[in-house]
């Protein structure tokens, strides 16, 4: 059985830091892309950043250059470093696990594993 956690969440002001990390476990083998999701009240679940078991990152245009993915293979651990945050960043943050031979993808359903989620929040 697959489970995803993720951890790190918390209270910031603005231009705040966080670090975000998850950690997959049951999974069939290595080599799973990774990424991360947020959701804010009365919004749509929306990608922020992907990345594949070569390490290869793509972010969300509202997050470029504030944040960075990074993963650890050999414990498919994920993290998400985020810098200069803002208000409009408070979210409940969701790490997945893409569907086998997905990477690269910024919609939920091509991730077949999902967290329970972990909430950011950044005050003014």
């Amino acid at each position: 059985q697959v489970q995803v956690v993720e951890s790190g969440g918390g209270s910031v002001q603005t231009g705040g830091s966080l670090r975000l990390s998850c950690v997959a476990s049951g999974l069939a083998g290595p080599g799973y892309a990774m990424g991360w999701f947020r959701q804010a009240p009365g919004k749509e679940r929306e990608f922020v950043s992907t990345i594949n078991s070569e390490s290869s990152a793509l972010y969300a245009n509202s997050v470029k250059g504030r944040f960075t993915i990074t993963r650890d293979n050999a414990e498919d651990r994920a993290y998400l470093h985020m810098n200069n945050l803002n208000v409009d960043d408070t979210a409940v943050y969701y790490c997945a696990v893409a569907r086998p031979f997905y990477s690269g993808s910024t919609i939920p359903s091509m991730y077949a594993y999902w967290g329970q989620g972990t909430q950011v929040t950044v005050s003014s």
